[in-house]
């Protein structure tokens, strides 16, 4: 099973009631697309991530699903408005029972 080895949000930690924010971020992993083998010629498993979820104070705003060839380490940036300080919680999901996630805060005046 393959393991984050780094997660990295970049968003604002403040933002203005209504204000447009961008997030972008990026999780490091070991992919693997299922078409290698290995050098005793048996075929490597496929190891990639299947989903991205964003979920802001609990509510779902954000949500992808991912297939081979899109990255090795995707990164992915999308918008949203601040609404309340909270709690931002980035979940991904993948082969193998993988599974990471990380959160950031925010404060909104």
């Amino acid at each position: 099973m393959s393991k984050t080895s780094r997660t990295l949000v970049t968003m604002p930690a403040t933002a203005k009631k209504n204000e447009i924010i961008e997030i972008r971020i990026i999780v490091q992993h070991d992919m693997e697309t299922g078409f290698r083998h290995s050098e005793q010629g048996v075929r490597i498993e496929r190891d990639i991530i299947r989903e991205f979820l964003c979920t802001y104070n609990g509510i779902e705003i954000f949500r992808a699903d991912l297939h081979p060839a899109i990255a090795a380490n995707p990164m992915i940036t999308f918008t949203t408005i601040a609404m309340e300080s909270g709690t931002l919680e980035f979940n991904w999901k993948g082969d193998n029972e993988y599974a990471s996630s990380t959160t950031s805060k925010i404060t909104v005046t």
